[in-house]
């Protein structure tokens, strides 16, 4: 899905993000938070991954999100040390923020502020 991200009063980076209802936190890469400026060594609140991502080191990152035709909102990532890992919109707090519908019979999908 694509998606501006902005950290504080930064410039909007576009990225593509996979919408993951298994996901139970929202997840960013490690270059796409140091493209934001996020600095690895003041972001202070760790996050404990699970899953496929469990060995990653990860810490806490609070961004705002600019979907096409949605106001702004805030959502909190655990931005992981790795350089492999997607961008994933997990349980926390992106489904917490916004209503998706998949229609497969219509090939479609929506999003929807709550």
């Amino acid at each position: 899905m694509p998606l501006e991200l902005r950290l504080g009063e930064g410039t909007p980076v576009r990225a593509q993000a996979l919408v993951d209802s298994g996901a139970t936190v929202n997840v960013m890469p490690y270059r796409l938070g140091l493209k934001l400026g996020a600095k690895w060594d003041e972001q202070t609140t760790t996050v404990k991954l699970t899953g496929n991502l469990a060995d990653q080191e990860a810490r806490a990152l609070l961004v705002e999100a600019l979907i096409s035709g949605i106001e702004p909102v805030r959502l909190v990532f655990a931005w992981s040390q790795s350089e492999g890992t997607p961008l994933l919109l997990g349980q926390v707090n992106f489904f917490q923020e916004f209503d998706v519908y998949l229609m497969f019979a219509s090939d479609a999908w929506r999003v929807t502020s709550k």
